[in-house]
């Protein structure tokens, strides 16, 4: 009895979800609102930066002097070379008053412990992110949870710390700079587009300019790096840098101990400058006077070929003289033998003689007027006493000269005047 009875409340049933009227359009959309749910709920999570459990994540601190911007959770990135790699998660401060900043990043980053940090602002609301420069070799690889110190990082710098080192003119005067720009702005849709191209062409013409001040970048990177190693080479040899002070103190105290004659030079420079200008002026004189002497020489140069071929003619003139005179010579040479005891009377004689030399001058002035009539008449007559010549007898004069006719001052006599008896 009870099996009939089930069977048609098994048939019934689905009669029933088919009697309700739009069941299977009610399930489309509850699946459609599910999906979106989903779909909305998983781009919410991705943007609100959680941490999945399955993420590969590196933990660290820093310490900063301070850090205004900085709000941790909100999204504030960690970069490294530009790229976010992470974000800021918490701040405290420590016991030495110093904020700690607490970051993670991703673990395919290592930090090393020579890293750099710098807190940099990302817009002119002061929204802050940290820039990293991780650092490398020699320096070692950080723990997880390690702190870098104070010393590894450097705070933003503030609009208001500049300000603050301004006064109250060059506030005044910043005011102004601003009204007047956005006073010169109102016009900008009008004069703007002519000034950047203006612009452009100047950027363009600065561009070898630009070239060139890379060159020189390079060019000085290159100075750098050699001043760097000379520097480390010199910092290697402390034993020759101290040897080298110890001399250059010695040295100094060698010239303190001169100061005194340094001193007493010093002051004889003006004196020797004096004597160098004079010998200057000198030299300048004896250069004036040497111009025309070398011209001088010059043109005696010119004519000394023809003297010495004339002098060479003369030379051998003599040399046939000294020929034909050394007969006579050889035949006088014991004369000259025998008179050689008298040399050294003629010598004291000779010293008597020079009181009279001195008279010799007037009375050969006095001579040389008679000398062609004495040629005429040694020529003309035979002897000297005899009255005739060639020309028969002629009545001669006699010139008689002797001591007493000679204007000397022989013992007091009275000095007569030249002439004599004819």
């Amino acid at each position: 009895m009870s099996a009939p009875t089930k069977e048609p409340e098994e048939r019934a049933r689905p009669r029933r979800w088919r009697g309700q009227p739009g069941l299977v359009r009610n399930l489309l959309v509850f699946a459609v609102v599910t999906a979106l749910g989903i779909s909305s709920l998983g781009i919410i999570l991705s943007r609100q930066r959680i941490s999945w459990p399955w993420e590969r994540t590196f933990t660290f601190a820093a310490t900063f002097t301070e850090t205004a911007g900085i709000s941790p959770g909100n999204g504030q990135e960690v970069r490294i070379a530009g790229v976010p790699v992470g974000e800021i998660t918490e701040a405290h401060v420590d016991r030495q008053g110093h904020a700690v900043v607490e970051m993670r990043i991703d673990a395919d980053h290592p930090i090393y412990d020579n890293a750099h940090l710098v807190m940099r602002p990302k817009s002119p609301l002061n929204e802050i992110f940290i820039n990293v420069n991780p650092g490398g070799p020699p320096g070692r690889p950080l723990p997880a949870d390690a702190v870098l110190p104070l010393a590894s990082t450097s705070k933003a710098v503030q609009v208001d710390e500049v300000l603050a080192h301004l006064d109250d003119n060059t506030r005044t005067a910043l005011g102004n700079l601003l009204t007047e720009s956005d006073i010169a702005l109102a016009s900008a849709p009008r004069d703007l587009p002519a000034g950047l191209r203006a612009t452009d062409r100047v950027l363009t013409d600065l561009a070898p300019v630009a070239t060139e001040l890379d060159t020189r970048r390079a060019t000085i990177a290159e100075l750098v790096s050699a001043l760097s190693q000379m520097s480390t080479a010199v910092g290697g040899d402390d034993a020759r840098l101290a040897a080298l002070a110890d001399s250059l103190n010695r040295t100094l105290n060698s010239v303190a101990a001169q100061s005194g004659a340094l001193d007493s030079s010093l002051a004889r420079l003006p004196g020797l400058s004096t004597s160098l200008r004079s010998a200057t002026d000198s030299v300048t004189d004896l250069a004036t006077e040497l111009d025309p002497t070398l011209d001088d020489v010059r043109a005696a140069s010119d004519t000394l070929p023809g003297s010495l071929n004339r002098l060479t003619d003369s030379v051998d003139t003599v040399g046939d003289t000294v020929d034909a005179a050394r007969p006579f010579v050889d035949r006088a040479r014991p004369v000259f033998d025998d008179l050689r005891p008298f040399a050294g009377h003629l010598r004291d004689a000779a010293a008597d003689l020079v009181p009279i030399t001195g008279d010799l001058g007037p009375i050969t002035g006095q001579l040389l007027p008679y000398l062609p009539d004495l040629q005429a008449f040694i020529y003309n007559t035979n002897s000297m006493v005899s009255l005739h010549d060639v020309n028969k007898g002629i009545l001669r004069g006699q010139f008689t000269m002797g001591p007493t006719s000679l204007p000397l001052p022989l013992g007091g006599l009275s000095t007569p005047t030249p002439g004599g008896s004819r």
